[in-house]
């Protein structure tokens, strides 16, 4: 409904402004036929076009709004201006008799051109009328009067003809903008309060000027997506919405956006403010050298204080009618007023700025200059275009150049930081490798030398679990008594609300008490009373014999009354006792209650701590019996693994045993071969190449035993402990079995040097060459019979013993 709303209110308002223009326009063309015309026509004329304006309205001043009536209104005023002001068009009438010539020539509008400038609105409703001639043959002319400043109510049609923006397509497409939805919405919502937030047109909120404007940024981010909506444009959009309606203004920001290199400006990447920087930059270097040298020393750049005059063409830095006057100039000449303005700013500035620093000269722009020109932009404006200006000098190509370069270099940079990071990522992972293998080594080292104590370590846990269980036994048992005694002492502690109960009973009594002993002394005094009166009232009838008989019984019943008042008083004591002695009763009965039901509650409450500590015992049993199944456990496992060291131990022992038997099988048949080989010596080499190699491959079995070995003795694991069951020195496995071949080797003329190197067995033989005489041979032969006897026994002897 809102929306609606809106949409009729934007009609109402288009169409109203579309015949104002109109009408302004049709007033101009009659008053430009008036200067053509005689003077004798004049009033005739201008009269016929006062009555005929309200014919040209849409509806009659009856269905008018009374916007559309105050409009009305200034527009008969003007009318009324127009008439009076007879001087001018005399001088006009004059001027045209003179020449004799047509208006629309292009030589009769040169020569009244100085002399329409007392009445700008005559002048530029003719060059409005004429404005494609005036445009084409005169544009020098139009600059100057664009310069001069455009007169506000002209000020629209103006700047939709300077741009070109009269009749675009994308007009009729404006109400169907505003029915979609734009992605930027949230943003132009944010920043409208901060457009022009003390201008009467914007300041309140949700009213018409800022809904337009959201229109109009709307409208624009849904055209041109890949610019959508940035903060600058919306001053832009907010003067243009000042002159003119929001369709026409959109048309308007369209045609700014693309021929006015806007566009470029509010790109998400900036690059053509980046240009127009470096631009100002050169011109501050080239016009004003000094002021550049201290900037640069004041690290003052140029975006710090110039972006704002681009981005918003001075529409934040001074104040609106200057600013309206440099946007006249920047609708007719583009960016170059800008570059201008800036510099000549600059310029007038110069002295006071090389005296300060960087947030003085802050100040100095925020402060200061926006209020040096309130009395007149003349000065502004006459000072800019005495700035020389060269636009084939702007340096565009170098910009580009030094922009490429420096994307190049950072594409590069880019490059290296990759490249860098990958190879801290690639240090970090090899440190993180090395690190592992570091833990790895020294956990094995770890295990290995935590093997050796792994059964005794079983042994003190099974120890320690006994100590724990015995420990827990007697920490139950004192937890045991604990509970009785806090118990005991619980039962000896008084119920508060027992106490206070009883206080309030005690107090009850008390007052009970105190009652009863009021009642009994008034029964006494009254009992005291009766018997002083009984006293007085025998003694008055102690004479009574003397007495006539009918006050004798006067007297007996008096004395008769007394004796009834005594009794009753006898008989209200003896209730008022019996009373006391109820209360007395019940206040025991009550006491006696109250000790029975803290007796009950006494008795609950130990039944439940009863329950609760059966509870917990049996719990603990509980836990005592899973420790004693997981102890039985662990001496099982321990058991079983102990068995099992034994068992593999075993296993290599009998395997080298056989080996040791089949080296001294081996060296047996060495000795024999030795023999035979000292007979035949063209067969000792080959013999002694054999048995090298059947030691080599003995010894190559010994290893693989020593490697499966390790590889069974290797930590294992079982939730809790590292175990390793059996470890010993290497050197033990081979100690004696090297010191047997050794020792056999020797005798048999072969020397073998056994050496270890890195857990490996390597083998230097030295051949010790025979003699070649007979007497050594003999001497050996001899020698050598004698060693295999001996060794044959030693043999026998050795095989009984495995």
């Amino acid at each position: 409904s809102s929306q609606v709303a809106t949409d009729k209110v934007a009609g109402k308002l288009s169409s109203t402004l579309s015949w104002v223009k109109n009408t302004v326009s049709h007033t101009v063309s009659q008053m430009a036929s008036q200067v053509a015309s005689p003077s004798a026509s004049l009033h005739t004329t201008s009269s016929s076009t006062t009555l005929s304006t309200p014919a040209l309205s849409p509806s009659s001043p009856t269905q008018l709004s009374p916007d559309d009536l105050e409009l009305l209104a200034k527009l008969e005023e003007q009318n009324r201006l127009l008439e009076t002001d007879s001087k001018s068009l005399r001088s006009v009438n004059g001027s045209r008799r003179n020449s004799g010539s047509s208006l629309v020539s292009s030589s009769s509008a040169s020569s009244n051109l100085s002399h329409l400038e007392e009445d700008s609105w005559i002048l530029w409703g003719r060059i409005v009328n004429e404005w494609e001639d005036v445009r084409k043959k005169k544009e020098k002319q139009v600059k100057e009067l664009v310069r001069k400043g455009i007169p506000h109510h002209f000020r629209a049609i103006v700047w939709q003809l300077l741009c070109s923006a009269q009749s675009m397509p994308i007009k009729d497409q404006y109400s169907e903008l505003l029915k979609m939805t734009s992605p930027c919405e949230k943003l132009i919502r944010r920043d409208i309060a901060r457009t022009y937030p003390e201008h009467d047109f914007f300041k309140e909120k949700d009213s018409l000027g800022q809904e337009v404007l959201f229109n109009v940024m709307k409208a624009y981010s849904l055209v041109d997506r890949e610019v959508g909506y940035c903060q600058g444009s919306a001053f832009i959009v907010g003067l243009l919405l000042m002159q003119m309606p929001e369709e026409e203004a959109f048309c308007v920001f369209v045609k700014l956006m693309q021929d006015y290199r806007l566009r470029e400006l509010f790109k998400p990447s900036m690059a053509e403010l980046g240009l127009c920087m470096y631009q100002f930059e050169c011109m501050i270097q080239e016009h004003l050298p000094e002021l550049y040298v201290h900037f640069q020393s004041q690290s003052f750049h140029t975006s710090m204080y110039a972006s704002s005059w681009f981005l918003t063409i001075f529409l934040t830095t001074f104040p609106l009618p200057i600013a309206t006057r440099i946007f006249d100039i920047f609708m007719s000449e583009g960016l170059e007023i800008v570059f201008r303005v800036g510099l000549a700013v600059l310029q007038m500035n110069q002295a006071e700025l090389l005296q300060l620093d960087m947030e003085g000269m802050l100040q100095h722009f925020q402060k200061v200059i926006p209020h040096q020109f309130d009395s007149g932009p003349d000065k502004l404006i006459q000072a800019s275009y005495q700035v020389k200006y060269n636009a084939k000098k702007m340096l565009e190509k170098e910009y580009t150049t030094i922009k490429t370069k420096e994307m190049e270099e950072q594409v590069e940079i880019k490059r290296l930081r990759t490249e860098n990071r990958l190879l801290k990522q690639r240090i970090e992972t090899l440190e993180k490798e090395s690190a592992s293998l570091a833990d790895r080594l020294i956990q094995h080292k770890c295990s290995s030398r935590y093997s050796e104590d792994f059964v005794l370590q079983l042994e003190k846990e099974l120890v320690q679990a006994r100590l724990s269980e015995a420990e827990s036994h007697c920490a139950l048992k004192e937890m045991q008594d604990k509970v009785l005694e806090m118990e005991k002492r619980n039962s000896s502690l008084p119920d508060e609300e027992n106490v206070a109960r009883l206080q309030e009973e005690l107090i009850a009594v008390k007052l009970r008490e105190a009652e009863a002993l009021m009642g009994l002394k008034e029964l006494r005094q009254q009992v005291k009373d009766l018997e002083e009166h009984w006293q007085r009232h025998l003694a008055r009838t102690s004479g009574r014999w003397k007495d006539p008989p009918r006050k004798n019984t006067v007297n007996e019943l008096q004395d008769e009354l007394m004796t009834v008042r005594l009794r009753e008083a006898e008989t209200q004591a003896e209730l008022k006792e019996t009373k006391q002695r109820m209360m007395e009763m019940e206040t025991q009965n009550q006491i006696n209650s109250n000790h029975l039901r803290r007796a009950e509650q006494e008795v609950t409450n130990l039944q439940g701590k009863v329950q609760y500590l059966s509870a917990q015992n049996k719990g603990l049993l509980a836990q005592l019996n899973e420790a004693k199944r997981k102890q039985a456990e662990i001496e099982c496992k321990s058991k079983e693994e102990v068995m099992a060291v034994r068992l593999r131990e075993a296993d290599r022992i009998a395997a080298v045993a056989e080996l040791q038997q089949h080296i001294a099988e081996l060296e047996i048949q060495k000795e024999e071969g030795k023999i035979q080989g000292q007979l035949n010596k063209s067969d000792s080499n080959q013999y002694i190449r054999e048995l090298k190699d059947q030691i080599a491959e003995l010894h190559h079995e010994i290893k693989c035993l020593k490697g499966q070995r390790d590889l069974s003795d290797q930590p294992t694991f079982d939730g809790i402990h590292i175990v390793n069951h059996f470890t010993g020195d290497d050197e033990s496995f081979h100690s004696s079995d090297e010191d047997f071949i050794t020792n056999s080797i020797q005798e048999s003329g072969v020397n073998f040097h056994l050496h270890r190197r890195t857990g490996q067995m390597a083998l230097d033989h030295v051949v010790v060459d025979s003699s070649d005489s007979d007497t050594e041979e003999s001497a050996l032969q001899t020698e050598n019979s004698d060693k295999m006897v001996s060794k044959q026994r030693r043999m026998e002897s050795y095989s009984t013993t495995v």
